[in-house]
């Protein structure tokens, strides 16, 4: 089979847009960002007229961070309350299940939150910051996996949460971090529309428009865009770090009010087996395969609201043996 000869096109391929059209949206593109452009200069340069001095600019990001994040986490708390159809336990049905949570409580000097029982797929708890006083969701499955001691653990860990507001805390700082992410767009702004306008502009110019993103400033703008998204994770990073911190405070909070770091561990020990059984023992056709490489694994670690559950357990213990009474032989 021959070669086709040069210049001519394979079937299915676009047409070359003509000079006149190349002329036309080229110069239509330009148009549209620079006035996007300058819309952005003029909003940014209005608000900078009529900025409020620092005192009170600090205080109406700090009241309008709070606020938002209030609003968020009322509205978050009421959609998970309604998701998990959750059902309020009678105290008749579960006497011994309301006196550990009086006697943690009255420990912790909280109010007593609602306990309510909901089947939320694996054997958890949840404490939500709800109007008033406090909810904790229990899974029903725990009811059979946890001992008294243990129930009573996990309890204290739960109130812990809702003793230091975390939920609030978390909020707040999603809020504020989103807002330092959004401010950020809005300066760079101007910037963005000047450069994909010359970006699109300039490709359909030379009647290549799908090599923008090629072109000096759609390099440009994909650096700019790199560099917001950076931001965003890197502050990510340091909220789910700052979350697994406090996972770490409510044990240590739970085995200081129960006296027994051991019954928190054995709690997480059974809900972590219970949530992730061991397939390779049931199952011939598992494969190693399907383990997650190491540096899946770290990555996982970095973004998770949670630490291992080996940690946490092995940091109970670590507590328990400081703690124990050692016999004193002479």
């Amino acid at each position: 089979m021959s070669a086709p000869p040069p210049g001519s096109r394979h079937q299915g391929d676009s047409p070359r847009p003509s000079r006149l059209q190349r002329a036309t949206v080229g110069t239509a593109v330009l148009s549209f960002y620079g006035l996007l452009a300058l819309g952005s200069v003029f909003v940014l340069t209005t608000i900078w007229q009529f900025r409020p001095s620092p005192v009170v600019l600090v205080l109406g990001v700090v009241v309008g961070t709070f606020v938002v994040a209030f609003l968020s986490l009322r509205l978050g708390t009421r959609q998970i309350l309604a998701t998990v159809d959750a059902w309020e336990l009678p105290a008749s049905r579960a006497p011994v299940v309301y006196d550990l949570l009086a006697e943690v409580a009255d420990e912790m000097a909280v109010e007593r939150p609602r306990l309510l029982v909901a089947r939320l797929g694996m054997p958890n708890a949840l404490a939500l910051a709800t109007p008033g006083r406090g909810t904790l969701v229990v899974d029903a499955s725990l009811f059979r996996l946890l001992d008294a001691a243990e129930f009573e653990a996990l309890l204290a860990h739960e109130l812990a949460h809702l003793e230091r507001h975390d939920s609030l805390v978390q909020t707040t700082a999603l809020s504020l971090t989103q807002f330092v992410v959004i401010t950020l767009e809005l300066l760079l702004s101007p910037l963005v529309f000047l450069v994909t306008g010359a970006a699109l502009g300039s490709a359909w110019l030379r009647g290549e428009p799908r090599s923008w993103a090629e072109t000096v400033p759609g390099r440009l703008r994909a650096r700019i865009e790199m560099g917001v998204v950076l931001l965003g994770v890197t502050a990510t990073l340091f909220l789910r770090a700052h979350a697994r911190r406090r996972e770490f405070a409510a044990d240590e909070r739970a085995a200081e009010v129960t006296g027994r770091p051991l019954a928190l561990a054995s709690a997480l020990q059974k809900l972590d087996r219970a949530t992730r059984p061991d397939f390779r023992s049931v199952s011939p056709l598992w494969t190693h395969g399907e383990v997650p490489s190491e540096e899946e694994r770290r990555l996982r670690e970095y973004f998770s609201t949670h630490p291992r559950i080996e940690d946490r357990i092995a940091r109970l213990r670590e507590r328990a043996d400081e703690s124990a009474v050692r016999v004193p032989i002479e």
